[in-house]
């Protein structure tokens, strides 16, 4: 680790920022099982209230207003049920309720987490994390994103520690929902909490995400015709109806890719269409006569979410026109679950890229990070079509989030603690 041309008061910050303690820190909230919608996605904001008033942060912790929210014209969509959700704000200064100065920077991170999957394809159990002798910690969430919110954390608790008041006011945004379409986010923003510039701390391996795809949930209901199975023929699989669909959304995606934005050109697939669940027939031996497949839509940058839509509608109805059964029985799309639009930082976002760009040079030494899109869609676009340049840069790899790999190098994880550190001084100096 390098530590290049840095003042007095940086330097006492960073003396503050430990790998081992980020490392229990982290251990810690990886084994709160907080998949999205359980019970263990509110416990684990009341869990984090606790850590921030133990630093001494002005803290706000309130309780969602689903119905409110849910029935907003511009909700970003749920895939999942709730009964209860609860928001996390925390703040240098007053933050109860969105008052007080608006915060210099904030830094944003989700505790929510995907399912495990098949436990089977784990080395442990997902919500019993360790460490490797490589120095990695393996766990599910450990790499999206909760070393990020770790990070965030830290870097306010070393700053904190070293005594050193800053003049300006800065933030912490911990939110649930992230996975299935920003709620948390959504509410937050809301609820009045914003910033002049904000990191999301996903993670990025080492470059600064500046742009997001977007990715539309969508459920396609394919009909067919029940018969029994050995007389097949006087009925219509709708899983063979579903197979022209398939390659339908496969020849759309291929077109969707042709040309794509800059930030996005390193993917292989920059906007991809994926199907992720299949479900059809109730008997083994009954000719099934209905499919229903969900899936995600990704959002080119710039293209309203509308147009993507349609894109979609029309790749299937055309499908369809030209299929003798579906002709006839056509199928039905229709979008569930998680809408997230692409998203690109506003404002004066090259002042927020060099401060976090200069921050990582002077704590690695190397050389700047590079800048990139996402393919995914994130909480960017939500902060940013609220007016406050955003970006993403944290710890991990995003190929091993929602894997049975899922991962973090500790090394990445305190890199990115002291770039933090560094951000927050200079910003709110």
């Amino acid at each position: 680790m390098t530590h290049r041309d840095l003042s007095d008061t940086e330097l006492r910050a960073l003396a503050f920022v430990d790998e081992r303690e980020l490392a229990r820190d982290l251990l810690d909230l990886v084994a709160v099982p907080s998949v999205v919608g359980s019970d263990a996605e509110c416990d684990v904001q009341h869990l984090l209230a606790k850590q921030l008033r133990e630093l001494d942060l002005d803290v706000d912790l309130w309780q969602l207003d689903l119905p409110a929210l849910t029935a907003d014209p511009g909700f970003p969509g749920m895939e999942v049920p709730r009964v209860e959700a609860w928001g996390l704000v925390a703040g240098s200064g007053p933050v109860a309720g969105g008052e007080g100065r608006e915060p210099e920077l904030v830094l944003q991170g989700h505790v929510d987490v995907v399912p495990e999957g098949d436990p089977a394809q784990w080395r442990t159990a997902p919500f019993r994390p360790y460490v490797d002798a490589a120095g990695n910690l393996h766990g599910r969430g450990a790499c999206d994103m909760k070393a990020g919110v770790v990070a965030n954390l830290a870097a306010v608790r070393a700053i904190r520690a070293a005594g050193i008041e800053l003049a300006k006011p800065y933030a912490l945004h911990l939110v649930v929902g992230e996975e299935d379409g920003g709620l948390g986010a959504f509410a937050t923003l809301a609820r009045g909490h914003r910033g002049k510039a904000c990191v999301i701390t996903e993670p990025t391996s080492g470059t600064i995400t500046t742009a997001n795809a977007g990715a539309l949930t969508f459920e396609l209901r394919v009909p067919g015709a029940a018969t029994h199975g050995s007389t097949a023929y006087v009925g219509h699989s709708a899983i063979d109806a579903y197979l022209p669909l398939h390659a339908a959304l496969a020849d759309l995606e291929r077109r969707r890719n042709a040309d794509v934005h800059p930030l996005m050109a390193e993917y292989p697939v920059a906007y991809p269409i994926s199907v992720g669940t299949l479900r059809a027939g109730d008997w083994a031996s009954t000719v099934p006569d209905l499919l229903v497949a969900e899936g995600r839509l990704g959002v080119a940058l710039g293209e309203d979410a509308d147009d993507a839509r349609a894109a979609l509608e029309d790749a299937v109805a055309g499908a369809a026109a030209r299929d003798p059964w579906l002709r006839d029985h056509p199928p039905v799309v229709a979008w569930t679950g998680g809408q997230f639009g692409a998203g690109q930082y506003a404002g004066d976002a090259g002042a927020l890229h060099d401060l976090v760009a200069t921050a990582h040079v002077d704590v690695t030494g190397g050389p700047r990070p590079r800048e990139r899109g996402a393919p995914y869609g994130s909480d960017l676009r939500l902060y940013a079509a609220a007016g406050t340049p955003t970006l993403h840069y944290g710890p991990g790899d995003v190929r091993l989030a929602h894997s049975p790999h899922e991962a973090v190098p500790l090394a990445e994880l305190t890199a990115v603690t002291e770039t933090l550190v560094l951000a927050l001084l200079r910003a709110c100096a």
